[in-house]
């Protein structure tokens, strides 16, 4: 027998570390080839490390929340034959814990990648005798769960540490987490009322997603010259031409949001301002001015913030701009979304739709240099032509890195939009 050692990939883009996110296997555990053992954390997205080769696990190289560099040792397998570990090689620095001599515990089962993760159908109650023995689990040993079953644990507050599991190899299953919520309930005094005091408190640690969105957020205020600048924008002809076009073709082509306008109004407002399309290497001190327009597109998930990127929405239609847009925001909400669908972007476009408030102040997504901002859409009396009239309001509530963006360029540039949006059938005319 030999060992083999698999270090910390080199994923690309310049990468010189990554953060660990989650382990799918634990030392004395089987593998078999191509198997994904743990999930690693780029600036840009979660990827899958499998294992090039079969055998049991020895040891892991790090715990989840920590940052590894690019070649260190991840983890290391006892496979059939030499292995890749030369007899000089130093040995580990801790010896790998035997398992316990139990019978031979079950591999994990493949990850499935979810969306939103609801509590499974309500099922009959069944009496403890018939639950199976649950399996010893040593005290800084992680628990066993499928990502679905961990995901629903975080939502609900819950350390599975402390919740025992009845699946092979004592993994937590759903039914797990739903006894462990009955004797919760059962064990935990009711409150008095709203008014009662409260002294609980819960640690959550911030790692994976959340620790780069934190990260990425603290950058971007830190390196970037932030300025804000709101234009107010009259969109009833807009919504107007939005409710023709969808009552004529939504059954055939899609629903137009409001979305795609305003790419389109990005995208041709930018051929006059073609300074905010660009990224700045505050490193080289090298800003790099882009044809193609990139829009990211501000989406919430399950996890947190992610920005997928619409490629060439120069080139794109309505339609065609709804039907990416579409696309990425489910990629997203399910996971899937791809590290180059994540990357690229020249500009970004982020909106909260009817939550979006009167105002915001959005951060700058480095190293782009403008992010635009879309309010919600309000009803109120405006004067036209001296006449106090019902319109639909909107305000563009945007940011930029004024070491590259001067005032005056960026207030044009909106104004340039709103007048696009105002009368939307200059959004076609070439």
């Amino acid at each position: 027998m030999g060992t083999h050692v698999i270090k910390m990939p080199d994923i690309g883009e310049g990468i010189a570390q990554v953060e660990l996110v989650e382990w799918f296997v634990k030392v004395g555990d089987m593998v078999s080839e191509d198997q994904v053992v743990a999930d690693v954390m780029t600036d840009k997205a979660t990827v899958d490390i499998p294992s090039p080769v079969a055998g049991k696990v020895l040891a892991l190289g790090g715990q989840p929340g920590e940052v590894m560099a690019v070649g260190s040792e991840l983890i290391r397998i006892e496979v059939e034959g030499a292995g890749n570990l030369r007899e000089s090689a130093a040995a580990p620095a801790e010896p790998a814990p035997a398992p316990a001599a139990a019978a031979p515990k079950a591999a994990p089962q493949a990850r499935v990648e979810v969306a939103a993760v609801t509590a499974p159908p309500a099922k009959p109650a069944v009496a403890p005798a018939s639950r199976p023995a649950p399996v010893a689990r040593e005290a800084n040993e992680r628990p066993l769960a499928s990502p679905a079953v961990r995901k629903r644990a975080w939502d609900a507050g819950i350390e599975l540490r402390f919740v025992i599991g009845t699946g092979p190899a004592g993994r937590v299953l759903h039914d797990d987490l739903d006894a462990y919520l009955a004797q919760d309930t059962q064990t935990s005094p009711a409150p008095v009322g709203g008014y009662a005091k409260r002294n609980d408190e819960q640690q959550i640690p911030v790692i994976g997603l959340r620790r780069k969105i934190a990260e990425r957020m603290q950058d971007a205020k830190r390196r970037a010259a932030h300025f804000s600048y709101v234009e107010e924008v009259d969109v009833t002809a807009l919504e107007e031409l939005r409710a023709q076009l969808n009552q004529k073709w939504g059954d055939s082509r899609g629903k137009l949001t409001l979305l795609p306008f305003l790419v389109r109004a990005m995208v041709v407002a930018l051929r006059d301002f073609p300074q905010i399309n660009v990224r700045y290497d505050d490193q080289a001190q090298v800003i790099t001015r882009f044809g193609a327009v990139h829009v990211g597109v501000a989406a919430q998930s399950d996890n947190g913030l992610m920005v997928p990127v619409v490629k060439h929405a120069e080139s794109l239609t309505l339609w065609g701009a709804s039907d990416e847009i579409a696309r990425l925001a489910n990629a997203v909400r399910t996971g899937k979304a791809a590290r180059e669908e994540l990357s690229g972007s020249t500009i970004t476009l982020t909106s909260l739709g009817a939550l979006g408030g009167i105002v915001s102040t959005p951060v700058v997504n480095l190293p782009e240099v403008a992010i635009i901002g879309v309010n919600r859409i309000v009803e109120r009396p405006v004067v036209v032509k001296g006449q106090i009239v019902v319109r639909k309001m909107m305000n563009l509530s945007s940011s930029f890195d004024h070491r590259v963006v001067d005032g005056m360029d960026a207030a044009l540039f909106i104004q340039a939009m709103r007048g696009l949006l105002e009368q939307p059938a200059t959004l076609f005319v070439e």
